[in-house]
């Protein structure tokens, strides 16, 4: 049996090793255990990547691989700094939410960000809530699913 470390990811408190096929991204939770400070945010599960043509040819390949996601532990300088000293081992990361669109992704990171009061209170790593999420069918569609899937899950 694989043994089990704090300092990686987990889902409704299982470990994650892999990320759903259509998962896009994910809204996450980072708590450092010595002081219960937190940091709310997304990443990305996928990098685009774009490659020069091939000789004799116009268009540029785009392809995507695989983001840092099994070993980031969020943007914040404060929060970096403190991974650092303290050690991984001293932080929890876990999911919130799983995304199937990065309109989703940005809208959920944000809902989190202002459910918490994040930047109103001295708990969280955060000091910034950058948002920029346009409504499409597609982002309605997800969050019509996702608050079907709130209601359940508290009844």
């Amino acid at each position: 049996m694989r043994e089990i470390k704090l300092h990686w990811w987990t889902y409704q408190g299982e470990i994650v090793e892999e990320l759903p096929e259509d998962c896009e991204g994910f809204v996450y939770l980072i708590t450092n255990r010595t002081n219960d400070k937190m940091y709310v945010g997304k990443k990305l599960a996928r990098f685009k990547v774009t490659k020069p043509p091939l000789k004799g040819k116009k268009n540029k390949r785009r392809s995507s691989k695989e983001s840092d996601w099994r070993t980031y532990f969020g943007s914040s300088d404060h929060l970096n700094a403190d991974v650092a000293e303290l050690g991984e081992e001293n932080f929890t990361r876990e999911i919130l939410h799983y995304c199937q669109s990065r309109g989703m992704l940005s809208y959920l990171e944000a809902k989190e960000q202002f459910d918490r009061e994040v930047l109103l209170s001295d708990e969280y790593y955060n000091g910034i809530i950058n948002v920029r999420v346009g409504s499409s069918k597609m982002l309605q569609e997800h969050l019509r699913l996702y608050n079907e899937m709130t209601v359940a899950a508290t009844s």
